[in-house]
């Protein structure tokens, strides 16, 4: 077991951790909760022995292993499959001498790394990394493929697969979730509710705490409180504490009340949501747990739209796709005001290509997009995160929606989003991802939209502005469509789902769960029909699709030697930004001494940011049109 003593944890002359005692007994799974930078990170790297301690103890077994996910997957050659392999050190280990045995023609050798290969189960270690990268998304097509090949989001993917195919005594998780779709996380909920070994997860998601782990370490005051049960309990536990508390200092207030001048006194300001039938329910519940966000720094809401056409938005057999290829067809939407919308479906089903048909990003290839004068879109996506202006604050993009504001008015509307004081003023550029998710949501709250699109909205963000963003969202009274893989967020806030499977959009009904089990069995039926077609084939049509691939590839070579060029240039400008970035993140950098400094670092990042975005347009384009090019062929082949 790991027992913490009396531990204390600095970052620079602040302490994150004070005398704080806990033990992580064997196959416990604990979720570390608590506030943006309390300690959660820190703690992790003292676990993995990357961070010690400033005084007190923390004894982790020596002869445990430790698995975690990296934080950076450089662009290799390497297969994905192969990539995961190399999580597993002892496999890997044994498989080299097992070729070196192969190679010198030794016996003897030969049989020791067999019989090793055999004792640790590594026969089927690459059937489990098959496994793990399909229960994370990965087509049979894509594991063959090289790291260098995937965009970041997947690339952690492939992290968190090669932290998973060894089976550690203790697996460290921070934010496994954000890089999912709602598939992968339903699948890794399911894995990890498997897993034997010691498990300790940060997650912001309050439905896979709740799936997966069996005790809760909330850091709070520089202690680690420990909580029986998973996130709903704790969060019940929470409340009812601080009830207690709250009742506590009320009885003292009355018997100290003549002794005073006036009795400072709480108030709450409750707030009236306008929700549909099916949703009071969820919404009581949010409000029987009020007291355990009391002391949350996110206070916010969205005001009366000022207008609210009916309908806001139609879809009439329209179609969406990209050049030539279709991804939806004959789609028929009506938004009035109070549409809650979910959608669900597969990874690459058409999802977010439907969220940027609503929001005019996309134009439709055929049929009727209607659209009220009266509109007003709040559009959230991921990519609008990196178009924020580096260089200017967050009072001055809320000014630059509304120059007749005044300064105070936009530092109390930015209170709310917990940008406070001088937070306010400063330079977006060393903010973290979830602050400027934080800033992006504010500019949109900011418009009074009567229907929001939102595509992955909770990524970066932490449980309290999450929970913060579902209560302002049961009171919005325009329409709304959302993407997410926060099941809590949509199960309270959506009225109903509509799923996006091979090119249609159609109602889902009304109950999430009912989703879990129709991707059961849609991936049981897929599985079907790839063992039935891989047994058909005869060994002709191998030898032709083999020739065919072959010619393939060589069509495509100096389009991908190309996509390669790209690439080296923009890891190359990305390193350099990244250097930037960590420079400007450096609160010294902003002092009146560092001014010549500030300058130059800002004047190179203007430079490389035009640069950096145009690089990534051109191998975005390219990289468009070589799957165009693999899918008019797989197409063909099928």
């Amino acid at each position: 077991m790991i027992q913490i003593s009396q531990l204390e944890l600095l970052r620079g002359a602040k302490p994150l951790l004070k005398e704080a005692n806990a033990t992580l007994y064997p196959s416990h799974k604990v979720g570390l909760v608590g506030a943006n930078g309390c300690g959660k990170s820190s703690l992790f790297a003292l676990l993995k022995g990357e961070l010690h301690l400033d005084s007190g103890d923390c004894q982790v077994p020596k002869d445990w292993s430790i698995s975690s996910v990296k934080q950076e997957t450089p662009a290799l050659d390497i297969s994905a499959l192969e990539y995961v392999l190399q999580g597993h050190v002892g496999y890997y280990k044994i498989r080299a001498q097992l070729h070196l045995a192969e190679k010198k023609q030794d016996g003897e050798l030969l049989a020791l790394a067999h019989q090793q290969l055999e004792g640790i189960g590594g026969y089927s270690i690459e059937a489990k990394a098959g496994e793990l990268l399909h229960g994370l998304g990965f087509s049979n097509d894509q594991i063959t493929l090289p790291v260098s090949s995937f965009s970041g989001g997947w690339r952690m993917r492939l992290n968190l697969a090669q932290a998973l195919i060894f089976e550690a005594d203790l697996l460290l998780l921070d934010e496994p979730t954000n890089h999912l779709d709602l598939d992968a996380v339903y699948w890794l909920e399911r894995f990890l509710k498997a897993y034997t070994g010691t498990l300790v997860l940060i997650s912001h998601d309050r439905e896979f705490l709740d799936a997966v782990i069996d005790e809760i370490w909330h850091i709070e005051n520089q202690k680690i409180n420990v909580y029986k049960g998973h996130y709903s309990q704790f969060e019940r536990q929470k409340a009812e504490r601080l009830a207690q508390q709250q009742a506590s200092f009320e009885k003292q207030q009355e018997q100290i009340a003549h002794l005073e001048k006036f009795i400072a006194r709480f108030k709450a300001k409750a707030s009236k949501a306008k929700q549909a039938q099916s949703r009071v329910k969820s919404l009581e519940r949010m409000e029987k747990l009020a007291p355990a966000h009391v002391d949350s720094p996110f206070d916010f809401e969205f005001a009366e739209p000022l207008a609210l056409p009916n309908p806001l938005m139609t879809l009439d057999q329209a179609k969406a796709g990209y050049g030539d290829i279709t991804i939806l067809d004959s789609i028929k939407l009506n938004l009035v005001p109070g549409s809650r919308i979910a959608l669900l479906g597969r990874n690459g089903a058409g999802k977010s290509t439907l969220i940027k048909l609503l929001s005019g990003e996309l134009a439709p290839q055929s049929g009727e997009v209607f659209q009220h004068k009266g509109l007003n879109i709040g559009y959230f996506a991921q990519h609008q995160l990196e178009s924020l202006d580096l260089t200017a604050s967050a009072l001055l993009h809320i000014q630059r929606l509304d120059p007749q504001a005044t300064e105070q008015k936009i530092r109390d509307f930015l209170g709310g989003f917990a940008f406070f004081g001088d937070k306010a003023l400063e330079p977006v550029a060393p903010f973290s991802g979830g602050e400027k998710a934080r800033l992006v949501l504010a500019m949109l709250v900011y418009q009074k939209p009567n229907l929001l699109l939102l595509d992955e909205p909770t990524n970066h963000l932490d449980l309290e502005m999450r929970h913060a963003l579902v209560m302002a969202l049961q009171g919005f009274e325009g329409a709304m469509v959302t993407v997410s893989h926060d099941r809590h967020m949509l199960k309270n806030t959506a009225d109903e789902y509509y799923l996006v499977d091979q090119g249609q959009v159609t109602p889902f009904g009304y109950d999430l769960d009912e989703y879990y089990q129709w991707l059961l069995a849609a991936n049981k039926a897929d599985s079907a029909t790839e063992a039935k077609t891989d047994k058909s084939h005869s060994a002709v049509n191998r030898k032709d699709q083999k020739r065919r691939e072959a010619e393939f590839r060589k069509e495509v070579q100096p389009l991908k030697k190309k996509i390669s060029q790209l690439e080296t240039k923009l890891d190359k400008s990305t390193a350099k930004l990244s250097e930037i970035e960590m420079a400007l993140s450096d609160g010294t950098i902003y002092e009146a001494d560092n001014k010549a400094q500030l300058t130059q670092l800002l004047a190179q990042q203007a430079l490389l940011v035009p640069e950096h975005n145009d690089t990534e347009e051109q191998l975005l384009e390219l990289l468009e049109e070589l799957d165009n090019k693999e899918s008019a062929f797989h197409a063909d082949c099928d």
